[in-house]
């Protein structure tokens, strides 16, 4: 029952969120696009074994996302390229519940892979992170057509020791053509003590097995991040997109004995197929 409190608090901050969005979001809607999208490719990826680690490792993802009306159903990536212009919405099952001009209220949920402890040398000894669902409240809104910023928390709704995280970003579209389009963001991410003690932790029981200071963080800044991405189309439906990011652990995540590097830097590229 104590696992489950969170989840509880997150429900109602999530419905008095809608109910405050609803007051503002008096601009009309976007006409309704009933039609059903869809998308299918791949990327290959360089990205760090773990948050903190200093070795690194190359994902092949496949990558899809399905859209019918304000419903979407996708991997992470997925529904920005679908092309949907503003909006940001990540990865799994989603709808916007408010879609105004300026103001949006999306809701999703996801599944969260959580951490093996046998991902990576740094990390043996330690208890596994569970394969959980999160429920991701987002908000954004448009200065101008090119310039957005949203806001997300997000829960693991199973009380599975994911925690919460949250979310602050800015997001810049600095060059747009018929085939061709460029962006790049800067945010800022904050955890609990739960999520924070799940990935960067390491319990007193553990100590001995992992050969790491026992650390037990509490909540606070996760990191800051920087990326730019692109897309180009190469006909009406194939299109290539691909990016490079970087970040910087802050607070109790920096301070774990499990980061080797406090700077963190990824690059994917991929093809894919759309309707």
């Amino acid at each position: 029952m104590t696992n489950m409190l969170p989840a509880g608090l997150v429900t109602v901050a999530l419905m008095s969120a809608l109910q405050a969005f609803a007051q503002v979001a008096s601009e009309a809607p976007p006409e309704k696009d009933e039609s059903f999208r869809y998308l299918l490719g791949a990327s290959v990826a360089s990205v760090p074994e773990y948050d903190g680690a200093s070795q690194r490792q190359i994902k092949i993802r496949p990558l899809w996302a399905a859209r019918f009306g304000r419903i979407r159903v996708a991997t992470s990536g997925g529904s920005a390229l679908l092309g949907f212009g503003r909006e940001s919405v990540g990865a799994g099952a989603s709808t916007q519940l408010i879609e105004g001009k300026k103001w949006r209220l999306g809701l999703s949920l996801r599944v969260d892979s959580g951490r093996s402890s046998g991902d990576a040398d740094t990390t043996r000894g330690l208890p596994d992170v569970k394969r959980t669902l999160r429920a991701r409240l987002n908000a954004g809104y448009s200065f101008t057509k090119d310039w957005n910023a949203s806001a997300s928390v997000s829960q693991d709704v199973l009380g599975r020791k994911g925690g919460m995280t949250a979310g602050l970003d800015l997001g810049w579209r600095f060059y747009r053509s018929d085939e061709t389009e460029w962006t790049t963001g800067v945010g800022l991410s904050a955890a609990n003590g739960l999520n924070l003690r799940s990935y960067f932790g390491v319990p007193a029981s553990a100590a001995a097995a992992s050969g790491k200071p026992a650390y037990e963080p509490g909540g606070g800044l996760r990191d800051t991040h920087i990326g730019v991405n692109f897309k180009h189309a190469l006909t009406p439906h194939w299109f290539v997109f691909g990016g490079a990011g970087a970040s910087r652990l802050l607070g109790p995540a920096a301070a774990s004995p499990l980061v080797q590097s406090r700077t963190n830097t990824t690059a994917a590229m991929g093809v894919a197929w759309r309707n």
